[in-house]
């Protein structure tokens, strides 16, 4: 392989790359949203600046993506923070957990998604539509919402998915120190909206040590919901560079 080649590589490894290089189309994709209120003092504490806390109000997501351009079918689940950066609302996306290498390996690498490796699960119990969570042999988290109850505005439901997401991208020197310490923005566009409902819901979070979702407590549901869309995922741009800093 010429150097010249060599350079031109997407990921590794050389004869096998870890992910597509494509950009990614949702199809069918499918949401379980419930927002809960939670301890404001505990959201200070991992909220980086500049992002403000504007609500102690956290979105727990788990998504059924059975068909994904490049990526196939897998599903994640993960928390997100009610934030405000320079006057703009949006999320900031703590952590994800994930059944599929290649998506794990694309999301940390091609963009700034803070995924790990977990077993989420979406699916429909009599008239239940319910949402786990296991790391490991250990469950998380169970959610659990009416199946479809009221129909949701497709504007409302588009607001929801489309808010824009707040990451931070770190990338390591060789020696241990970050040769890239930004926060970055994204939103998702090109969205269709196939189905939204809402109904009533619960959430129980389990306290582990490696997947802290627990550390957000649920002290109230505020409100969930079920949506069925197709989208595609934006590139990450940077807002701040805290080595600059």
């Amino acid at each position: 392989m010429h150097k010249d080649e060599v350079a031109r590589l997407f990921t590794t490894p050389v004869d096998s790359p870890a992910y597509a290089p494509t950009r990614y189309r949702f199809r069918n994709r499918e949401y379980l949203n419930i927002h809960y209120r939670t301890d404001p003092d505990a959201l200070r504490r991992i909220v980086p600046e500049p992002l403000t806390v504007t609500e102690p109000i956290v979105r727990f997501e788990i998504m059924r993506m059975p068909d994904t351009t490049g990526l196939g079918d897998y599903t994640e689940a993960g928390q997100l923070i009610a934030v405000e950066h320079e006057g703009e609302a949006g999320e900031f996306n703590l952590a994800m957990y994930v059944d599929s290498v290649p998506a794990i390996s694309s999301g940390r690498e091609f963009s700034a998604y803070p995924k790990k490796s977990g077993s989420p699960k979406l699916y429909v119990d009599s008239d239940t539509l319910v949402g786990t969570l296991d790391y490991g042999t250990l469950r998380v988290a169970t959610a659990t919402m009416g199946y479809n109850h009221y129909a949701m505005d497709p504007a409302e439901a588009r607001a929801e998915i489309c808010s824009p997401n707040f990451m931070v991208k770190t990338v390591p020197n060789y020696d241990g120190t970050l040769r890239i310490c930004e926060l970055v923005r994204t939103r998702i566009t090109d969205v269709t909206i196939k189905g939204a409902f809402t109904a009533p819901a619960r959430l129980e979070l389990f306290a582990h040590v490696m997947a802290p979702l627990a550390d957000l407590p649920v002290l109230e549901v505020v409100s969930a919901s079920h949506i069925v869309t197709d989208l595609s995922l934006n590139p990450v741009e940077p807002v701040h560079d805290y080595l600059a800093a």
